[in-house]
């Protein structure tokens, strides 16, 4: 699981991990920058990049218009990796190479079996 250590959200996705016994481990992909390909992959994975960003966030609400229309896929990983809090979170990479994000119980219950 991919996320920031003080997002409420991830927390509580972690919380409900363990709660459950599922095995994962959380990466702070603020504190371990993600390279641009494997931001790309995940973009593409879950349906581009207007899927995999979080515009209701007050981080891209914040952003100059001037930054809210990256043109490439070189401009939206410049984005993010200077503003990674735009990132929809958390973001889950399944063993099976699977990409998802954000969290609900229902969601993790149907996603988890549980």
């Amino acid at each position: 699981m991919y996320g920031l250590d003080n997002c409420d959200t991830c927390r509580k996705a972690r919380n409900w991990l363990t709660r459950f016994g599922i095995a994962h481990e959380f990466i702070d992909y603020r504190a371990q920058r993600i390279a641009a390909d494997q931001l790309k992959a995940w973009a593409r994975a879950v349906g581009g990049w207007e899927a995999f960003v979080n515009r209701a966030s007050t981080t891209w609400r914040t952003l100059p218009a001037t930054r809210k229309s990256p043109g490439s896929d070189a401009e939206w990983t410049l984005l993010l990796k200077e503003y990674p809090a735009l990132v929809r979170r958390p973001l889950l990479v399944l063993d099976d190479g699977t990409v998802r994000q954000g969290f609900t119980d229902n969601a993790f219950k149907k996603l988890f079996g549980k």
